[in-house]
């Protein structure tokens, strides 16, 4: 390890491997990038599902969950039938989300460096 970084901060509770843990699915920064950058942030789970290509409704209800376990956002119920339900970026999630926007601004810049990455499916 290079000076200045002492092992202490690479222990299991670190400040980095904790933020990778709530990075570690990929629709946790999605969520948290649409929300805040194309729906002024909050929105019900149909407009979500239909901002996030890919993503099956099943795993946007998990990720949700997980994220409002986490306080990163919050759930409201609607007393109509069928029930309306809308998530909205809590102050938490808000904080998160600059450090996203600087990382997904990054990948933009440097699309040439993203299609040098070796994949798995290139290899097949």
């Amino acid at each position: 390890m290079k000076a200045g970084s002492p092992d202490h901060e690479w222990r299991e509770d670190c400040a980095p491997r904790r933020v990778l843990e709530i990075f570690s699915s990929k629709w946790t920064s999605m969520i948290l990038h649409v929300l805040h950058t194309r729906l002024d942030g909050c929105a019900r789970t149909g407009v979500l599902l239909r901002s996030l290509p890919g993503i099956s409704k099943k795993m946007l209800t998990q990720t949700l969950r997980d994220m409002e376990a986490a306080g990163l956002v919050s759930r409201r119920v609607y007393g109509t039938v069928p029930p309306a339900v809308d998530y909205s970026l809590t102050e938490l999630g808000r904080r998160f989300v600059e450090p996203i926007e600087l990382l997904y601004a990054w990948g933009r810049n440097n699309a040439d460096a993203l299609d040098a990455l070796k994949t798995k499916k290139d290899e097949v």
